[in-house]
């Protein structure tokens, strides 16, 4: 008896061995063959024919394929991982990456309609950036100081390899189009004068526009085809800054104050880039001119005096295009000096705004958020349900250019309706200069009745009525904001800095007003 349970206790032993020893091979097997598979399937959905699957973006491949990393003298071909994923060599950073877009990818491809995406939003630098990790530009291009560089590209370089931590830079930010061709991007200084300011189609105006009575007029620039309309504000109180019961109140826009303004004329837009160009071409320096030359040059009272900018790096218009759209990305001081060459160029006395002028301007007889109807919560993308429920655009998209109806860019401004003194953009499109500097408790430290005020001291400069990008909580009129001057220049590799010109901000531009004379303030 015993022996038998022995012998049965040794037989189930083998056979359970036998077992286990068959589940374990077919494992390994299936193991192997499951690596096999998920490894073909990682080389399939890393060709560029299998991106094209879910990336249905009407011109991603045919720009890609006229883009410098597909269509060059070597012959080399760039697929879209070498780009869109950290490189292999970093294996969990690549595939995980991978599996993360691979999800969103099949999801977008599955439930969402391509018909609708704002695919020119989807092409800006704020967009890219998330997209191409600059460990994958740097894997490649393990020469950033390549035969045939120019001058300008070797400091700039040197200055980004110095300063690679501190300034947070990606490769993408200056080299947007290698990947997808954009005939209108560039980066490179630019040289000569955009075709604007005259033109055979339009006559060229010898004198500026004469003033005689307090009302509307055309300002026509001597030497130029251009002309821009100029709104007569008439004076009068109101109140400027918001109360804590306002949507999105900040501490800097109180305590409430009531102030008196003196009556003005105020441009109907923002300084346009036909404008901005008019005054390029005449005053532009050659070089880098020292700062202190230039404010030399511009304390002289003769036009040809006046030092403009020197020559950007790349299209400030930043392709989207010029004519009537906003200038961009230039810096107060620049404004300012625009504003000289003006007065000198029509006789008048053109400045920018004060503080106190822009929102009593904006705010149009007004006492509520915006000149028209709706509160910022209605509006506003900001919060929780925001997630769920889209906020009402019908009202502020007629008024103003923001971050719900933009396409993340500049408008012209045919694109809204004027506020109820007749001026457009006053809020959104771009933020615009005021002649004051910031402080955020300027209204406290000023009486509670006051008129025509201007803060003088500081370090940057009050800027009003939010861009192109800015939700609806920031374009109120009571809204503040201020310049960020080292950070805005962080990334130009200039020494010393340009003075005329931002590397790291487009929003930016500004409005003139011009002071009336005394005989027209009287009438």
């Amino acid at each position: 008896m015993t022996s038998r349970r022995t012998n049965r206790y040794e037989s189930g032993k083998k056979n359970f061995f036998r077992k286990k020893s068959f589940f374990f091979w077919l494992g390994l097997i299936l193991g192997l063959i499951l690596c096999v598979v998920l490894y073909q399937s990682s080389v399939y959905f890393s060709k560029d024919e299998s991106c094209m699957i879910c990336h249905v973006h009407p011109h991603a491949e045919e720009s890609w394929r006229l883009s410098v990393h597909m269509n060059n003298k070597s012959g080399t071909k760039t697929s879209c991982v070498a780009c869109h994923l950290p490189p292999q060599t970093d294996t969990w950073a690549h595939y995980t990456a991978k599996a993360k877009l691979g999800i969103k990818d099949v999801w977008s491809c599955m439930f969402k309609d391509s018909a609708k995406y704002d695919w020119e939003s989807k092409s800006q630098l704020e967009n890219a950036v998330k997209y191409i990790p600059n460990e994958s530009c740097v894997n490649c291009h393990h020469n950033i100081f390549p035969q045939g560089i120019s001058d300008d590209g070797i400091t700039a370089h040197l200055y980004y390899e110095e300063n690679q931590e501190k300034l947070d830079l990606q490769c993408i930010s200056c080299h947007l189009d290698v990947g997808h061709y954009n005939p209108n991007y560039s980066h490179a200084k630019m040289s000569g004068i955009p075709g604007v300011g005259t033109s055979v189609d339009k006559p060229v105006f010898t004198t500026a526009t004469d003033i005689s009575v307090f009302e509307d007029y055309l300002e026509q620039i001597p030497g130029t085809s251009v002309s821009f309309k100029m709104v007569a504000v008439p004076g009068g109180t109101f109140r400027m800054g918001s109360t804590p019961k306002e949507p999105f109140h900040k501490a800097d826009e109180a305590p409430v104050r009531n102030v008196t303004i003196s009556p003005f004329f105020m441009a109907e837009v923002e300084v346009t880039w036909d404008q901005y160009w008019a005054f390029y071409a005449n005053t532009m320096s050659e070089g880098r001119t020292p700062p202190e030359t230039v404010y030399a040059r511009n304390s002289n009272p003769d036009v040809d005096g006046v030092s403009g900018p020197t020559p950007p790096f790349g299209f400030p218009d930043q392709g989207w295009g010029s004519g009537d759209r906003p200038a961009i990305t230039m810096t107060h001081y620049a404004a300012e000096t625009f504003c000289q060459w003006l007065s000198l160029k029509t006789g008048k006395t053109y400045r920018l705004p004060t503080e106190a002028e822009w929102e009593y301007a904006a705010r149009a007889g007004t006492e509520t958020p915006y000149f028209f109807e709706g509160s910022p919560k209605k509006y506003s993308q900001e919060g929780f349900w925001r997630k769920f429920i889209s906020p009402s655009t019908d009202m502020i998209s007629s008024y103003v250019v923001y971050a719900g109806n933009s396409r993340n860019r500049t408008q012209e401004p045919s694109a809204v309706e004027a506020n109820p003194f007749g001026l457009k953009n006053m809020l959104g499109n771009v933020m615009e200069y005021c002649a004051d500097k910031y402080d955020p408790e300027a209204y406290s430290k000023t009486p509670e009745e006051v008129k025509d005020p201007i803060v003088t001291t500081g370090t940057e400069w009050v800027v009003r009525g939010g861009n192109y990008a800015s939700d609806a909580s920031d374009v109120r009129s009571a809204a503040r904001g201020a310049t960020q001057h080292d950070a805005w220049l962080k990334t130009d590799p200039q020494q010393p800095k340009s003075i005329w010109w931002y590397s790291d901000i487009r929003g930016i531009g500004f409005r003139v007003v011009c002071e009336p004379d005394a005989s027209l303030n009287a009438r």
